[in-house]
């Protein structure tokens, strides 16, 4: 009688604690599923915030142009240096043009560069940072030449590479790409390092598993956490480099929209019209911190102990 009232009582306490569950689609993602991550960056209120952000800023950069009367190419002189209006909501520049559309249109520019500059070094780093923590031969010759990069600062650098390739928006691409890459392999390196000591590495060379795959299949997804947070930053401070260079005259053609260079065509023009910096300005820093916003979330999302909170 007794073993039937213990199993009846631990039957209504599943009952009650079934009942108590979040109901959500969320909650049903517990701490012990490989998903768990995404459940923390979709309950992180500021984590959404910025990739709402994101997410609005492209599509209007993709489909506002298309169905605007204006044109961020399009030259007005009848029209230069107006007030925010019904017309141009924030004005115009000295040529006419419409200063928030053209804003817009930058983030284009700006975003294309930092997601391709993130896939150039986030790969060319990762192969880099594989093949140095793994071969012991390979570490001290290529680690010292990423060291020798990193001793020049990013901008100067980038500015001495673009100056002998000339400005156009591959160019860019290609030398952050280079400037960032250094940052990348130290880091997979060190994650190599640290996994390749683990037993599972010495039971698969044990068994003549090849060094691609054991590099490929055991040791690159234990690196990917990291890889994957340093990324998000890594188009953050892209995005900083190229406004750098093109207020510089050292990223894309003059012609193209781009927040550096509408920077540097407002700034003589701060008294006489002040949206002129305003809207690339602003743009561009809450770009940069919504993707900052965005890492933070991430990397704390990814982090083993942070299931144990």
């Amino acid at each position: 009688m007794e073993t039937r009232n213990r199993r009846d009582a631990g039957a209504a306490d599943s009952l009650r604690d079934a009942q108590k569950r979040p109901k959500g689609l969320l909650k049903r993602i517990s701490p012990q599923s490989r998903w768990y991550w995404v459940r923390q960056m979709l309950e992180n209120p500021v984590a959404v915030s910025g990739m709402i952000f994101i997410v609005l800023l492209l599509l209007a950069a993709v489909i506002w142009p298309q169905f605007s009367d204006n044109y961020p190419f399009r030259l007005n002189p009848v029209d230069r240096l107006q007030d925010p209006s019904r017309d141009f909501l924030l004005g115009t520049d000295e040529f006419g043009r419409d200063v928030l559309l053209r804003g817009v249109f930058g983030a284009r520019i700006s975003l294309t560069i930092g997601l391709s500059v993130m896939l150039f070094s986030g790969i060319m780093g990762a192969i880099i940072g594989l093949l140095a923590g793994y071969y012991q031969r390979v570490d001290t010759p290529v680690m010292r030449v990423m060291d020798g990069i990193m001793a020049f600062p990013p901008i100067l650098l980038a500015i001495a590479v673009m100056a002998s390739l000339g400005p156009s928006a591959g160019n860019v691409i290609f030398t952050l790409g280079l400037v960032y890459t250094p940052i990348i392999a130290r880091l997979v390196r060190g994650s190599t390092l640290s996994v390749k000591q683990q037993l599972y590495v010495e039971a698969a060379q044990s068994i003549g598993v090849k060094d691609i795959g054991i590099m490929l299949r055991h040791i690159f997804p234990n690196t990917l956490s990291p890889l994957i947070v340093q990324c998000t930053f890594i188009v953050a401070l892209a995005i900083i480099a190229e406004a750098s260079l093109s207020f510089l005259g050292a990223g894309v053609p003059p012609e193209t929209p781009s927040w550096g260079a509408m920077l540097r065509d407002g700034q003589g023009r701060i008294s006489q019209a002040w949206w002129m910096i305003t809207v690339p300005g602003v743009l561009l820093f809450v770009t940069v911190l919504a993707l900052n916003l965005i890492g933070d979330a991430l990397r704390d999302a990814l982090d083993p102990r942070s299931r144990e909170r």
